[in-house]
């Protein structure tokens, strides 16, 4: 399967799997002998799995440190992220500390956006009262 066939079978684009390619996220697929990607199920299904970790919320540089055990997502599907799966009994293949700063930075983001939020509507709400109080003086 050539690039734009294999990034549409994951909803992507042919750049985002160069992109995963550069990153070391993805082996380089095998060749066509004009030199043209070729992608086989077992790229598709790292793939796959690639798209679905950014899709929880983990970054590029979260995945580059794991990327040797990506495939292994692909043949064995959990656990995914953090600790040990009840019924697996291994760690995960992301790993705890991946998901942990995962998880720390996204609470930092979203204590910047409460606060960034808080402000707004703190602004609009003297804008109102501003505006309220020009109406009651002048009628």
């Amino acid at each position: 399967m050539r690039i734009g066939d294999a990034a549409a079978a994951v909803g992507t684009t042919p750049r985002a799997l160069r992109f995963y390619e550069q990153r070391g996220l993805l082996p380089p697929p095998p060749r066509t002998r004009s030199g043209q990607r070729d992608y086989g199920p077992r790229e598709l299904a790292v793939l796959r799995v690639i798209r679905e970790l950014l899709a929880l919320g983990l970054t590029v540089e979260d995945l580059r440190g794991v990327a040797g055990r990506l495939p292994l997502l692909a043949v064995h599907p959990a656990p995914r992220c953090g600790t040990a799966a009840a019924d697996r009994g291994g760690p995960g293949v992301v790993g705890e500390a991946v998901v942990e700063r995962r998880i720390t930075a996204l609470d930092a983001e979203i204590e910047r956006l409460t606060r960034l939020r808080d402000g707004l509507r703190a602004g609009l709400s003297a804008r109102h009262a501003g505006d309220r109080a020009q109406r009651s003086t002048a009628g």
